[in-house]
């Protein structure tokens, strides 16, 4: 589970338990700063959590979860609103020169 903590009011937080897939890793924000997705490690997923209504909004069967250090790179759709047709989908797979390359 992802759970979402509302400190404008720190007498009384306000908590929000959103389900997610297992194995909750890593993530980071989309362009929007609106979607945080984290990739769920051994689950194969990476779970979209919408920070303003406090949902999660998709769960995204990516495969095998890539390591910073392999050469994939999965690109995902992340505006609902301008291409709903590709929202929260991998619309491109990428191959890069993988780890030590840098």
């Amino acid at each position: 589970k992802t759970q979402l903590i509302d400190y404008s009011d720190i007498d009384n937080l306000k908590i929000t338990e959103i389900g997610s897939a297992r194995y909750l890793h890593d993530g980071g924000w989309d362009a929007s700063k609106r979607y945080f997705l984290v990739a769920a490690n051994n689950s194969n997923k990476i779970a979209v959590i919408d920070a303003k209504d406090r949902t999660r909004t998709a769960l995204i069967d990516v495969g095998k979860i890539p390591h910073l250090g392999d050469e994939t790179i999965a690109l995902i759709g992340t505006d609902p609103e301008k291409h709903p047709e590709h929202a929260w989908k991998v619309v491109q797979n990428l191959t890069g020169q993988g780890g030590g390359s840098l």
